[in-house]
């Protein structure tokens, strides 16, 4: 497990994404943390029992751009 004191968070805590990095690899655009969860850079996440969960960011359109900028 986690070799880190304190420990790091679980990967099903709700702050599972304060874990420390083992692995970062920037040029595929994902990062494994300790705790086994595999975090991707669009906030997706992959968990150690193979649940994925989906983005957590909104994305942005072109539509809401030229409301916002009305």
């Amino acid at each position: 497990m986690c070799p880190h004191t304190p420990p790091c968070p679980a990967a099903d805590a709700t702050d599972a994404g304060a874990a420390h990095p083992v692995s970062v690899h920037f040029e595929q655009g994902w990062t494994l943390l300790c705790n086994g969860l595999v975090i991707f850079d669009d906030t997706g996440q992959l968990r150690p029992d193979l649940k994925a969960l989906p983005p957590g960011r909104v994305a942005t359109t072109n539509v809401r751009r030229e409301e916002a900028a009305s």
